[in-house]
């Protein structure tokens, strides 16, 4: 039987920090009220020059130089984002071009806030039918991007920043052991951006409007987060056969510090084996989990054979949680430089738009 392994682990964050200091300057809110409702004190801004791909990239190549996998051995490449670079082509082709995955496949996968969960266990089972080998899965948001700086209620939340996972296939027991996808599109208005799409294209009207900032219910979508975390945590251990008292670590979505600490209490969980990090970057979405993932590795608080829960929720509404046994990178002979890697990726993309370029001129003669 085959197992996905998760063997690399990457994340990118932009160095601007704004804080709730600096966010009292711009909107009516306090540093007191910010971290009383949410629990974030600052969170990463991106730079003009800095998009959810080029986020995505860094935190992919990381992630590949940890589990010393060469870009040109990657199988599929799959960015889960609720900010991509365009409707399409999809940020994931973007990302494969620029770290120079040449036999990859790639595609987005459009979950909100629940997607990193989701397109890790697309991934796997992937990986278990033996289609591919070895894929990476990458979290990567823009948020800045899509908040009103004029609403107090969603512009404190949200953050910039990627995480990214190798999954490589093995025969050894251990990677993902589980997981939960379920979703309730009749609470799709709770949490949304409305314009943008085929139903409200942009227009002055959208605009005017607002239409294109996220749109949130805050009180429902607590509300559904504190019982589904829950119920998707308890569906997860008792898929894979364990128990609570099994887990070494909770990693959660990092939305609110009041719905992380609501959702232990029900299950009864210590919080001192919850990873947050909330704090410090907010709200990153589908990146949350895996840059939460780094932060614990760094920390030493995440060991190989550590049985940990991924839990998150979001827009859709979507739920998910995941049973994992931690690995670590496969054994290797030579270190994988990611630095040069990213040379090469950005050569080989030169010639390849050079090639096209002269294809072009010849058939236009033609």
């Amino acid at each position: 039987m085959r197992y996905a392994h998760i063997t690399g682990w990457g994340m990118a964050v932009p160095e601007k920090v704004l804080t709730n200091h600096d966010l009292e300057k711009i909107v009516e809110t306090t540093d007191e009220w910010i971290v009383a409702r949410t629990g974030i004190r600052e969170r990463r801004i991106a730079e003009i020059d800095e998009t959810t791909a080029s986020l995505g990239t860094k935190a992919a190549l990381n992630a590949l130089s940890v589990a010393n996998l060469k870009p040109a051995d990657v199988d599929l490449i799959i960015v889960s984002t609720s900010s991509p670079e365009h409707i399409f082509p999809a940020t994931a082709c973007i990302v494969q071009d620029q770290v120079g995955a040449i036999k990859a496949g790639a595609f987005d996968l459009s979950a909100a806030c629940s997607g990193f969960i989701f397109a890790l266990n697309l991934a796997t089972q992937a990986i278990r039918t033996g289609s591919i080998d070895n894929a990476v899965v990458i979290g990567a948001e823009t948020l800045s991007r899509l908040v009103n700086w004029k609403d107090r209620n969603t512009c404190i939340l949200f953050g910039d920043g990627a995480g990214a996972f190798v999954l490589q296939a093995s025969e050894e027991p251990g990677g993902l052991l589980s997981a939960v996808m379920r979703s309730d599109g009749s609470g799709g208005d709770l949490l949304s951006l409305p314009a943008g799409g085929s139903r409200w294209p942009a227009n002055p009207e959208t605009v005017l409007n607002g239409m294109h900032y996220i749109h949130m219910n805050g009180r429902e979508v607590y509300r559904f987060a504190t019982r589904v975390m829950t119920q998707a945590t308890q569906e997860a251990l008792e898929m894979a056969q364990l128990s609570i008292d099994d887990i070494a670590l909770i990693i959660p979505h990092q939305a609110n510090q009041r719905i992380i600490e609501a959702a232990v209490r029900n299950l009864n969980y210590p919080m001192e084996k919850v990873i947050c990090n909330i704090e410090r970057f907010g709200n990153t979405s589908t990146a949350s989990i895996p840059i939460a993932v780094c932060e614990a590795i760094q920390a030493g608080r995440l060991h190989p054979g550590d049985k940990i829960v991924f839990v998150g929720f979001g827009a859709g509404l979507t739920w998910g949680a995941a049973a994992i046994k931690w690995g670590g990178p496969f054994p290797v002979r030579r270190k994988i430089r990611p630095a040069r890697y990213r040379l090469l990726a950005r050569v080989r993309s030169i010639l390849l738009r050079l090639i096209r370029h002269l294809e072009g001129i010849i058939w236009g003669r033609e």
